[in-house]
């Protein structure tokens, strides 16, 4: 099973792809997308073109996105909501099984904590799939994004 993950952003946007194999998570790929600051329909037009390149590509059978949490700000709030939007748009349309996780339920099966911190994240994402670095901050959350959808969508088979 192939499983990628998003992390929605308005200027940035992770991307990471997974393949479960047995009891094993392989990272596949992972990139942080940027996205111009002036022009929204610019920024969003590049968000669509990007991840519907990136999931042509790679083919996942399940798309998971970081659903949205609590913004102080209600015009980041709308701005973010639209990138989702377009990143739900491109998952819908490429076959896959979309679904979303909180940034709760991602941390938890990452790292075991649903309060851990970016850090905390970043490092469990490198030593989970025996990554050579630690990826920067929106890739390695798409990762974790797409690891807590590869243990969801295993746990599911189990049960179905």
């Amino acid at each position: 099973m192939i499983v990628a993950g998003i992390d929605p952003g308005s200027q940035r946007t992770g991307f990471g792809v997974v393949r479960v194999e047995g009891s094993k998570i392989v990272a596949l790929h992972h990139r942080v997308i940027h996205l111009p600051k002036d022009d929204l329909c610019e920024r969003l037009g590049r968000l669509y073109d990007a991840l519907s390149e990136a999931l042509a590509l790679h083919r996942p059978d399940r798309v998971v996105l970081e659903s949205v949490f609590h913004q102080k700000n209600a015009r980041s709030a709308l701005v973010l909501g639209h990138a989702r939007g377009v990143a739900l748009l491109v998952a819908g349309r490429c076959g896959a099984r979309v679904s979303d996780l909180s940034p709760s339920e991602v941390k938890r099966a990452v790292t075991g904590n649903g309060r851990a911190d970016k850090h905390q994240v970043q490092q469990m994402v490198k030593i989970l799939l025996a990554l050579p670095s630690v990826p920067a901050a929106d890739a390695a959350d798409a990762l974790a994004v797409a690891v807590a959808g590869a243990t969801m969508g295993r746990a599911e088979a189990r049960f179905s």
